[in-house]
């Protein structure tokens, strides 16, 4: 029978009363999310040393508390920190920050749940080490162990965050620890480099999962390259985008390891990214007009899509991709640029001695322009948060970016979609219909994972503290679910309102898993819902 007092008594003494929060405190710390979800919080402990967290799980399973564990808490537009289900007491491992052990000579680096983006980028440079950071578009205050337990993405060589994990170690539901087999059997150093370990590979069943507590995870980096470059290119006409989806992926098969990634993003995308929200300017459906949007794409230089890739390698190596990218997309974009950060760089430079508008907007232009060069550079920013103030609050003066806390709304919709060109048009046709049913501005990215798939991303963007703005926002994240899934697509991740609905789809996947549960939690205490 559950006993939360007796729990929180025990945690108290465990943990300190100043680190377990009860009731309104809880409820106030947590439950803030981009999403609009509301999630009942009865407590939550702040962990600062992994040495407490089996015995604060023992506590758990004595009492029958469920508990949902978070790393940062900044997974904004899929939950923010809030649990899948109402009633879990909240663990934040965003204390436990320790860089634990560091190879600098293979760049191999292990890290706690709260160690962030910003703090491995200030121990690489503190110690001159040539290693890129895995950043994302989430920012430096992302958890590192958290977007890889999620199999995120980025834009640096090493694009599969997952991919590029060796080793974790994990505490159990009652309390137990997990640690692979090769490091109970050869030590340390062979499990940090070797990612399947030894016999049955069972550490990717803690991505995307209830199964345990995650309490360290050992990632292999990206060196440094000695040339790093973005390309952009622009396509004048939507009906381009086929035949731009086909050179791409011939580009990827062909250059595998020195294209780190390349994006697609339609006009809406890039505007939101780039202009002002046009408030004055909607139409009366609640939309911005597409005579606006032409003209706004006039005034910005941005076309229906724009092309973004990043290219990595020794100088040569660059060179030559860059003559095999032109090549392959000859004819069909135009702007094709390539751009180093130092370019980058000193255009922001030159911007300052332009006088006038086109001085302001190349200023703009150039200094979004650096940042992202500053991101594939392995340098984590917020150069793609403002994303979610377009029509939200004014981002706060000095202070880190965090949609949740600041009221904006935000719900991320990201289906993994075939790199065929007859595909990608009926996806984007598919999103564009659906979110204008529901006065949505539709804003597209695809993200190529391989050369065989994008990921795309579609950012729902809504007032949240408008009651009719969160329903529409949310019954367009439905729609896009349910129609995709019929079309092909489907989400990579999904949010903590959507975990709970993948239990109707009833395939032999989550029925297996469910089995491998009661095995390890019987009585579902741990993340219960998740991914279930």
């Amino acid at each position: 029978m559950m006993n939360l007092t007796a729990a929180i008594g025990e945690w108290q003494t465990l943990l300190g009363a100043a680190n377990v929060l009860q009731a309104d405190d809880a409820q106030k710390a947590y439950d803030k999310d981009a999403s609009g979800i509301k999630r009942r919080i009865p407590a939550a402990l702040r962990i600062q040393d992994a040495g407490s967290v089996p015995e604060a799980m023992r506590i758990a399973a004595r009492n029958k508390i469920a508990v949902y564990p978070i790393s940062t808490g900044h997974n904004w537009g899929y939950g923010t920190s809030l649990p899948v289900r109402d009633d879990c007491v909240i663990i934040d491992l965003s204390g436990m920050r320790k860089i634990v052990h560091f190879d600098a000579e293979l760049g191999v680096v292990t890290v706690e749940p709260g160690v962030t983006q910003e703090m491995l980028a200030e121990f690489l440079d503190a110690g001159g080490h040539p290693f890129l950071v895995p950043v994302t578009g989430g920012g430096p205050q992302c958890s590192l162990l958290g977007n890889a337990l999620e199999r995120g993405y980025g834009i640096t060589p090493y694009t599969d965050h997952f991919a590029a994990v060796t080793d974790i170690e994990a505490v159990l539901a009652d309390g137990s620890l997990y640690r692979t087999a090769l490091r109970e059997a050869a030590g340390d150093d062979l499990a940090r480099l070797f990612k399947w370990g030894l016999g049955t590979y069972s550490a990717g069943l803690f991505t995307q999962s209830g199964f345990g507590i995650v309490t360290r995870m050992t990632i292999a980096l990206a060196r440094r390259p000695e040339c790093v470059k973005v390309c952009f290119f622009s396509l004048k006409e939507d009906a381009l985008l086929e035949p731009t989806v086909a050179a791409i992926r011939d580009i990827i098969s062909r250059l595998p390891g020195t294209i780190g990634g390349i994006n697609l993003m339609n006009q809406h995308r890039v505007l939101a990214m780039s202009a002002p929200y046009p408030t004055d300017r909607i139409g009366p459906d609640g939309l911005i007009p597409e005579s606006v949007i032409q003209e706004l794409g006039r005034q910005y230089q941005v076309f229906p899509w724009t092309g973004f890739g990043t290219v990595y390698g020794t100088r040569r190596m660059v060179a030559a991709a860059q003559k095999e990218m032109k090549a392959a997309l000859a004819g069909k974009v135009s702007r094709l640029v390539f751009i180093s950060p130092a370019g980058a760089k000193a255009l922001s430079k030159l911007a300052a001695f332009l006088p006038g508008a086109a001085g302001q907007r190349l200023g703009s232009t150039s200094n979004t322009l650096a940042k992202a060069l500053e991101l594939v550079n392995g340098r984590p920013n917020e150069t793609a948060l403002p994303l979610a103030y377009w029509r939200n609050p004014t981002p706060p003066q000095g202070d880190s970016l965090d949609p949740s806390r600041d009221g904006c709304g935000l719900i991320w919709y990201a289906p993994l979609v075939p790199m065929r060109p007859g595909s990608v048009r009926a996806y984007a046709d598919m999103v564009k219909r659906i979110a204008v049913a529901h006065g949505i501005e539709p804003l597209i990215t695809f993200t190529s994972i391989s050369d065989k798939l994008f990921d795309s991303t579609v950012p729902i963007i809504f007032r949240r503290e408008d009651e009719q703005a969160l329903a529409r926002a949310t019954a367009c994240y439905e729609n896009l679910l349910q129609e995709g899934r019929l079309s092909g697509f489907f989400p990579y991740r999904v949010g903590v309102n959507t975990m709970s609905t993948l239990s109707s789809l009833q395939n032999d996947s989550l029925r297996f898993h469910k089995r491998l549960r009661h095995a390890v939690d019987p009585d579902n205490l741990l993340s219960p819902g998740r991914y279930q």
